[in-house]
């Protein structure tokens, strides 16, 4: 794939050297990096190197907090039944074990319900709002949904239920009619940051019903594993209030690890010592999803709730056949989606891609339509047919918001909810053809050739001799990284290839380099994962004893006990002296 180099603007570079200055000469790589972060003087420096808990904003800033709170404290006082309802994926499982072990802390007698993914689908429903009642419950706690389930709402009054909802997606002009609705993206939500989790604004919750307690706020600071988990999985941007929970979360998992973390990690060899945003996206947060995708939410929920370490084992086995067998649709059905592709007219997903296989295991879809976007570069939605409905997951491209694109086709849809890059959908079978090239349309309409075609952003330009240690003390405080925080992209010309390029595992390019100018003699690993495609670009460079320019972030790399910096290439040109 042909990737577009985009260097990140700046309106005023005189602040990077500014910046440099009162940083006591940092190299300018990294105070153009700073820069881009909106870090332009010596105190915000100093707050985003050390982000701390004392930072987060006051929960009652959010819109219906004291209505929440009351009522939560309510029901802890009063010993009420409560019900926590939740959602299949990471951040719905984590919300659920992080209220209801909260709750039950509390001594309160606090049970959950998750929807079955394949028979309910999303979302509050009347068939949860029945067991409320039947186990006794007087009060449900929605996390990671509820803020479309009017009617679920209305119908939970109705019966004598009352009914918090916590939830982060795009809420509409119009609120479910429940004691209290929290949602930073509601219209009249004034709370500063609007990217919390479900499971963050649980946590909020939490934060506020301690303080009506008289409690100490610290009590909620060991649910904070949780909030990390939900925040790395939900691909939310890691800024503001996220970071800090995500910082602090992934130092709970390193040092004390909840049981059913260690369990999992026993089962799996990983290793939670050094847990990053990485490991939870492709190592934790997958285990977890499979619970919900294959089988049962309820597995992920207890193991990540559960105080007995063999107990934890036992579950942790369990998910990790299921995650075997996820993995393994997930490659029938990417073989299948890519064939029908291939065969498709070229004029019927120009700009979107819409595929309908009635028989698809709607747990995998998403996850083939992230595949999908990444092989195509173009917004993919996959559809699956349940109960005469066509059901599926949507995922767009950067700069291209799908929940918009699909509130543009609601006409055609029975239900739709979700986020800018990610979203799921229903809709009549009979509507599948207008709605595919509606959305192709849509695309068509609102994206511009550099939108359909990916890029890399670049930081900075930097010198190989600028990487010591100092430089990396200060990168690695960048972290943790993920969306809106990426990784500092650096780039490098006149780059010498010092040593035979050749292919490792499973595609990856490795080779060594040094600066061809003398400014260091220095040789530096690089790594490119899944970039095969490029050996014969930086084989012919050597060669012929030509330059390349390459693009890279800096990483650690460990390997048979030794640490050492390595270069983990994005992208590579031939260059010019």
């Amino acid at each position: 794939m042909e990737y577009r180099w985009a260097w990140r603007p700046i309106t005023d570079e005189d602040s990077v050297v500014q910046l440099s200055r009162q940083l006591n000469d940092l190299p300018i790589a990294l105070a153009r990096s700073l820069v881009l972060r909106g870090i332009t003087t010596y105190d915000a420096a100093r707050t985003f190197f050390r982000p701390e808990l004392t930072l987060l904003h006051d929960p009652f800033l959010m819109k219906d907090m004291e209505e929440a709170s009351n009522r939560m404290t309510e029901a802890i006082r009063s010993g009420e039944r409560v019900l926590v309802y939740g959602d299949y994926d990471v951040d719905g499982a984590t919300s659920t074990a992080l209220m209801r072990s909260f709750l039950q802390s509390m001594g309160v007698d606090a049970g959950f319900y998750i929807p079955d993914r394949f028979e309910e689908g999303y979302g509050l429903n009347n068939r949860g709002i029945d067991y409320a009642k039947e186990t006794g419950a007087t009060l449900i706690v929605a996390l990671d949904c509820g803020i479309t389930g009017h009617e679920s709402a209305k119908y939970a009054r109705e019966i004598g239920i009352d009914l918090v909802i916590c939830d982060h997606h795009t809420a509409s002009d119009t609120i479910p009619d429940a004691v209290a609705v929290l949602d930073p993206k509601r219209p009249d939500c004034p709370y500063p940051f609007k990217e919390l989790t479900g499971c963050g604004v649980g946590y909020k919750l939490i934060q506020a019903t301690l303080s009506k307690l008289d409690l100490l706020e610290s009590v909620a600071h060991s649910y904070l594993d949780l909030v990390a988990l939900s925040i790395a999985s939900d691909i939310v941007p890691i800024l503001g209030e996220n970071r800090i929970l995500m910082l602090e979360g992934l130092n709970l998992i390193k040092e004390n690890p909840r049981p059913g973390l260690v369990a999992l990690s026993k089962v799996t060899g990983m290793t939670l010592d050094r847990c990053s945003t990485t490991q939870i996206v492709f190592s934790i947060g997958p285990r977890i999803n499979a619970a919900g995708r294959m089988g049962s939410a309820n597995m992920a929920v207890e193991l990540l709730a559960v105080e007995d370490v063999n107990r934890g084992i036992e579950l942790a086995q369990e998910l990790e056949a299921l995650n075997k067998q996820r993995r393994s649709l997930d490659q029938e059905t990417l073989n299948q989606a890519v064939q029908l592709v291939e065969q498709s007219a070229s004029t019927c997903m120009e700009h979107a891609i819409v595929l309908h296989q009635p028989d698809w295991h709607l747990g995998v879809i998403g996850i083939v339509a992230s595949r999908l976007v990444e092989r195509y570069y173009k917004p993919t939605i996959l559809l699956a047919t349940q109960n005469g409905l066509a059901k599926g997951s949507a995922r767009s491209i950067n700069g291209l918001n799908i929940y918009g694109a699909l509130e543009a086709c609601s006409d055609l849809l029975t239900q739709f909810g979700g986020h800018m890059y990610a979203a799921g959908l229903s809709l009549p079978e009979e509507n599948i053809t207008e709605f595919r090239n509606r959305l192709n349309e849509i695309v068509h309409e609102v994206a511009t050739p550099e939108i359909l075609q990916p890029e890399i952003q670049i930081d900075s330009s930097l010198l190989l001799a600028d990487v010591d240690k100092r430089f990396w003390n200060v990168l690695r405080q960048f972290g943790p990284f993920g969306p809106e925080n990426k990784n500092p992209v650096f780039h490098s010309n006149g780059l010498s290839v010092a040593s035979q390029p050749t292919i490792v595992g499973g595609g990856h390019l490795k080779f060594r380099v040094k600066e061809s100018n003398g400014t260091s003699n220095r040789v530096f690993e690089v790594i490119g994962f899944g970039k095969h495609e490029l050996l014969p670009l930086v084989r012919t460079c050597k060669i012929d004893k030509k330059p390349i320019e390459m693009l890279y972030t800096v990483e650690e790399n460990r390997w048979q006990g030794e640490t050492n910096l390595q270069l983990k290439m994005k992208d590579v040109k031939a260059g010019e002296w």
